[in-house]
């Protein structure tokens, strides 16, 4: 058993119930105070065999008495050795805070929407590579026998996406997928022309992913009212085609109208907005990014992109919002650096970095700057000037896409699109993830850790 003092707080450690069991640390003369989570999981028997253990006292907090001179190096070491845990706790906490707080209607009807939405990434990731590399290929002269068949390839979900969200819909609200993708399908058959809506023709689309939402969700309450009253025997003939019959006219001389005219209002927003205030945009965009996922807003903005991806081709927004991850990232590198004398959250960003390199911020948010507290603002700082350094080139005409939504970081760059060249294009998002990595980083030096953070940095 290890006697001096570098390794006794390694010897005790596991003997109290390990570092997820110790829910503070503190000491006196010659005491080291525990706060325990489950005091039936100390090992007294072995805790008093341990060398240079001088009793134990079972009180308010759990003491063990290790003598003057000894206690305060044990306790030193002991923190370090559970601030990773304690840390890990403290993000815990905090997501369970944020679930709560997002128990709201509409933050819950917002998650449903996205549980409707998120299914289809992967298809919409593996599309949007296709379409951007059958890009590059037409643009160079290349394959040019090939590029049709990937044009087909990469452009087939996009032209059924309706019917794909109409279904996801109806699951997600508790109808009959089939029904609900059924009625979507209505939306982009090609049929439509010949119906007007309001004086106006119809066309193939019209409504896009909004219409096959409403179509769907609508049809789903239809067939749940019809349930109420058609009798079993009839319920497998006349409910499916009830539901069809009502929400398809429906969805022709009334959705279709309405979400196209929405849709083409978001577009049109989109391109002004950047157009326009393309800094101040891209700083609001890039900053408030974090917060709103913390507080689940950040859903509402799946049906957006993806609109936009179907009016446009890409969307404008997500590169954006991307840059939050990127002040996200200097911001932990910051932390790294400036808490040497601090192994457990050194290994925590060490083992988080590559993923928030690569989009996933959630492990850095949860596991380092949101527990530290001002490491997170400062994070939206550097993700405020990232947006800000793209929303710049936004409002010169330079228009940075992605044909997809899912991935960040790093993983955006095979997805990047817009109204320029490709090389133009991925150099304005490499500058905006930069300008982002950098005001993160020198934010969060400068100003994201408290003086009790950095004290034992200080006192070295």
């Amino acid at each position: 058993m290890p006697t001096s003092q570098d390794h006794l707080a390694a010897a005790l450690l596991p003997l109290v119930g390990g570092p997820a069991n110790v829910t503070s640390v503190a000491h006196c003369m010659t005491r080291l105070r525990l706060g325990l989570a489950d005091r039936s999981r100390v090992d007294e028997e072995a805790l008093r065999a341990v060398p240079g253990v001088l009793g134990l006292v079972d009180d308010e907090t759990y003491q063990i008495v290790l003598g003057p001179g000894v206690v305060g190096p044990v306790a030193a070491e002991f923190e370090e050795l559970t601030a990773a845990t304690q840390l890990a706790r403290r993000g815990a906490e905090l997501r369970e805070a944020r679930r709560q707080r997002n128990a709201t209607p509409v933050k819950s009807l917002l998650r449903r929407v996205a549980n409707v939405f998120v299914p289809l990434i992967p298809a919409l990731v593996g599309c949007g590579v296709l379409a951007g590399l059958n890009g590059l290929l037409v643009n160079l002269g290349w394959l040019t026998g090939l590029t049709p068949a990937l044009t087909a390839v990469a452009s087939g979900f996009m032209a059924l996406i309706a019917v794909f969200v109409g279904y996801g819909t109806a699951k997600e609200f508790g109808g009959t997928p089939v029904l609900g993708g059924a009625v979507a399908a209505v939306v982009v058959h090609p049929g439509v022309v010949k119906v007007t809506a309001f004086g106006v023709a119809l066309s193939p689309g019209q409504g896009g992913v909004l219409g096959a939402l409403a179509a769907a969700l609508l049809a789903t309450y239809v067939e749940k009212w019809c349930r109420t009253w058609v009798p079993p025997t009839l319920d497998v003939l006349v409910t499916p085609t009830l539901t069809v019959l009502v929400s398809g006219l429906a969805t022709l001389y009334g959705l279709m109208y309405a979400a196209g005219a929405v849709s083409s209002a978001v577009g049109t927003a989109a391109n002004w907005l950047l157009a326009t205030t393309g800094p101040a945009a891209g700083l609001v965009l890039g900053g408030l990014f974090l917060p709103l996922v913390m507080l689940g807003l950040h859903q509402a903005l799946i049906p957006i992109h993806t609109t936009l991806i179907e009016q446009q081709g890409y969307t404008v927004l997500l590169p954006l919002l991307a840059m939050a991850g990127a002040g996200q990232v200097g911001a932990a590198i910051a932390v790294y650096v400036r808490l040497r004398h601090d192994p457990s959250i050194r290994t925590t960003i060490r083992s988080a970095l590559p993923a928030g390199l690569l989009g996933v911020g959630e492990p850095l948010i949860y596991g380092v700057s949101l527990p530290l507290g001002r490491p997170f603002l400062t994070a939206c700082a550097g993700g405020a000037a990232g947006g800000a350094f793209v929303g710049f080139f936004a409002l010169l005409g330079d228009r940075v896409g992605t044909t997809a939504i899912g991935p960040s970081g790093w993983a955006l760059f095979p997805l990047l699109s817009g109204n320029r060249n490709p090389a133009l294009t991925a150099a304005i998002y490499a500058g905006g993830l930069l300008t982002g990595y950098t005001v993160g980083f020198l934010t969060t030096y400068a100003f994201g850790l408290t003086a009790g953070v950095r004290k034992p940095e200080q006192s070295g």
